[in-house]
């Protein structure tokens, strides 16, 4: 019996380790996310201070475990077989939740994740006890602390709503008060901003990160008998005052003697401070539970106790955890840090939906989003009603964003994402995240960060008319992954300790094989899938500022779209040969998202005639003809893609082996077409297209035969109606195909040549 509870410590251990990596790829947007945006300082600089904050951090957090032993659930309810169930169903559960939202790159909570995880396994547990022993539903509240978990659901509510409101308001305010060109108010102006946002961060540092730790409970003589926490929280004002007197001070010394960014110090000084709140206070969701497990697991042997008799009201004590320990599990948390991939992409979402420059916008607008935008309108029209138009045009000055010219004369806006906004959602995640613990109230780290980054956002108008659904519908999704965060944690951790409880080890050994079975999948997939968007022919925005560099920059991108469409094309034909479902259903993905990146491309020809130079403005004719040849290619081939996926799908008639014949036939000129104009855009041999252009009316010969063949088919021998529309939408679809193809070469062959007169329309013969 000893062993097999000390095999699952041996797991718990396991699970642990890949819970800090899981968890920390996670969290990491709550103190990368403002500085990495900015681009304040080096990624390295910013790593090595987040590294700091989450090593000083770990070593002093072992005050914090107590949420895992006695926080959710009473302990001396439970006896020890029973607890170490819950754990374990708990660290399946946890670990296998946050690597589902890293790999979709969604931050969520760590700290709701492991608490609905205890309250499930403990709620499913005690309806287990409560069963067994003829009781009421009603008695499960003497298992649960339903207060703390109440507390913990009103928190989320309030900090996602309070977050984001109180982020809106002071980055407007700061705005206001500091415009765009910051850089040029008066000293004292950045020194009184340097000073109210050090101190809040300050404040921060020593209620957040120390309150937490294990010698804040100590009584100190030089405090008057007073605990680090007391005093804290009894000199509170004190505390903030002299703190922004002091740092004010120092800010104005060093912006006017020593020439130092104040805002960059901000931003330093803040990403610090939330990693050491981070690794000191949530570090209990990644290693509470295991180190629960082990010092339950301790109390029992030494109790001598049979496992199902041994009450575990030993763990309403307080235990301190070993600093070796927590040293381990700040060398992990660092070095995922730096290696985690998954973690660079959940602090991408963030600073995506933060973003005031143009980016490609990741989330589709929804109902919701639309409708909160016209809301939102509505209200701005409203007021813009009531307010002056002399105070509307002061605040509208303090929020145009400077130009700055760049080699060539190419104007660029500056990035709204600067300074400002980066000290100003580090400053106010401090101070709200400060406030709740004062006032020992829950909440989520990672909500209240990730809100004021939103809020800010919107102040800072970055959310225009041109992105606005799409960021709003962002937030609204993340925001809804927090809530199913919840749902799910507690469901499916009561539903694995259920099959725990009755299955007891040998459940507990299919459990962690399916865990590990699907992490070692999601880690696969995850791989391949980023392998793949680098090794994939990505297309390019162009920059150049004249015809003939607009040639040579999109032969490029040219060259890649055919090479993308006679594999689609070849895909398409092949698939429908072999009935190949899977086939052809990634073949239809590949299309649209050809499609989509042409489609932003056509997206970016805003920027591209605002960079133009002014005797070359007749380079945005030939780039927007030839964006739309590549749109005729793309929808073409798109449409095809779909159709045939569509005929498989539906498990209709296959084509007959005269129509594959045909296709295949029809799919090899076009290959031979498409290789030889690759082969020409690539090395930029323009003068190969006539020779290309040489043999196009062959192929739409061909095709019309194709046509005529399948009529005198259709009218005499084929009984298929649905074959037959099949058959003819790939060949009229072809032809449009071939069609935009052609043109897009003989456009690109007229500017090489410009002694060439303008082509004729090209009419098929049917």
């Amino acid at each position: 019996m000893d062993n097999f509870y000390l095999l699952m410590i041996v797991a718990l251990v396991a699970l642990a380790i890949a819970d800090l990596v899981v968890g920390v790829s996670n969290d990491a947007v709550n103190f990368l996310n403002s500085a990495i945006g900015s681009k304040a300082i080096s990624f390295k600089t910013i790593m090595i201070v987040a590294s700091l904050g989450i090593g000083f951090g770990a070593i002093f957090s072992s005050g914090m475990m107590e949420v895992a032993r006695k926080g959710i659930f009473n302990p001396g309810e439970f006896y020890f077989d029973e607890i170490m169930f819950i754990f374990m169903a708990v660290m399946i559960t946890d670990i296998l939740l946050l690597d589902f939202f890293n790999t979709l790159g969604m931050p969520t909570s760590t700290t709701v994740s492991i608490v609905f995880e205890l309250l499930g396994a403990a709620v499913a547990m005690a309806l287990i006890k409560i069963g067994a022993d003829s009781g009421n539903f009603s008695d499960v509240v003497n298992y649960i602390n339903t207060n703390k978990a109440t507390e913990i659901i009103i928190g989320i509510l309030l900090s996602v709503v309070v977050a984001f409101s109180v982020g809106a308001i002071v980055q407007w305010l700061s705005r206001l008060l500091l415009s765009f060109n910051y850089g040029k108010k008066p000293k004292w102006v950045g020194a009184l901003f340097g000073g109210a946002a050090l101190a809040a961060i300050t404040y921060f540092i020593l209620m957040k990160g120390i309150k937490g730790t294990a010698f804040a409970n100590e009584n100190l003589d030089s405090l008057d008998g007073q605990t680090i926490k007391d005093f804290l929280e009894s000199n509170w004002f004190a505390i903030s005052a002299v703190s922004f007197v002091f740092w004010s001070i120092l800010s104005y010394v060093l912006v006017q003697f020593f020439k130092t960014n104040i805002y960059k110090l901000i931003i330093g000084v803040g990403t610090f401070a939330l990693a050491l709140a981070f690794a000191g206070n949530d570090l209990v969701n990644f290693i509470g539970v295991p180190i629960a497990a082990w010092q339950s697991y301790e109390a029992w042997l030494l109790s001598g106790v049979d496992p199902t008799e041994f009450s575990m009201g030993i763990l309403a004590s307080k235990v301190p955890t070993p600093t070796l320990m927590l040293l381990f599990a700040g060398m992990i948390m660092i070095a995922t840090l730096w290696f985690s991939n998954k973690a660079k992409g959940v602090v991408k979402t963030s600073i995506d939906l933060s973003s005031q420059s143009e980016t490609k916008e990741r989330f589709q607008p929804n109902f919701l989003s639309r409708g909160l935008v016209r809301a939102s309108i509505a209200i701005a029209k409203y007021t813009g009603t009531i307010v002056p138009n002399t105070w509307k045009s002061s605040i509208d000055k303090q929020f145009e964003k400077p130009v700055i010219t760049l080699s060539k004369d190419r104007v660029h806006e500056l990035p709204a994402f600067d300074l400002v906004r980066a000290a100003v959602n580090l400053m106010v995640a401090g101070i709200l995240i400060s406030i709740a613990t004062s006032y020992k109230l829950p909440l989520s780290t990672t909500y209240v960060t990730f809100m004021v980054a939103m809020g800010s956002s919107l102040a800072d108008r970055a959310w225009g008319a041109e992105s606005a659904v799409y960021r709003v519908a962002g937030v609204l999704n993340v925001i809804g992954g927090w809530f199913m965060t919840a749902i799910i944690a507690f469901i499916a951790s009561g539903a694995i300790l259920s099959l725990i409880s009755f299955g007891k080890g040998a459940a507990i050994a299919i459990l962690l094989f399916v865990a590990i079975l699907l992490l070692a999948r999601n880690y696969i997939n995850y791989n391949k899938k980023s392998k793949e968007i680098k090794e994939e022919d990505q297309l390019q925005r162009a920059e150049s500022s004249s015809i003939q560099g607009v040639i040579e920059e999109s032969a490029t991108n040219i060259s890649t779209v055919i090479k993308r469409t006679n594999k689609i094309y070849t895909n398409s034909i092949n698939g429908l040969a072999t009935q190949d479902l899977n086939l052809l259903k990634k073949n239809k993905k590949q299309g649209a998202k050809l499609s989509d990146e042409i489609d932003g491309l056509r997206d970016h020809i805003f920027y591209f005639i605002k960079n133009l130079d002014e005797a070359s403005v007749g380079a945005s004719n030939f780039y927007i003809n030839a964006l739309a040849h590549l749109t005729d290619i793309s929808q073409s081939l798109e449409y095809i893609g779909k159709v045939s996926h569509k005929h498989v799908y539906n498990n209709h008639k296959k084509l007959k082996y005269n129509q594959i014949k045909e296709l295949k036939e029809i799919d090899h000129k076009l290959d031979e077409i498409f290789t030889k104009t690759q082969k020409a855009f690539d090395s930029h041999s323009f003068e190969q297209i006539g020779d290309i252009l040489g043999g196009k009316q062959e192929l739409f010969d061909l095709v019309s035969q194709k046509i005529a063949k399948q009529i005198a088919r259709t009218r005499t021998e084929e009984s298929s109606p649905k074959n037959t529309t099949l058959y003819f939408s790939i060949l009229l679809e072809t032809k449009d195909l071939l069609t935009a193809t052609t043109n897009l070469l003989e456009q690109y062959f007229q500017e090489h040549d410009s002694s060439i007169p303008p082509a004729k329309p090209i009419i098929p013969e049917e």
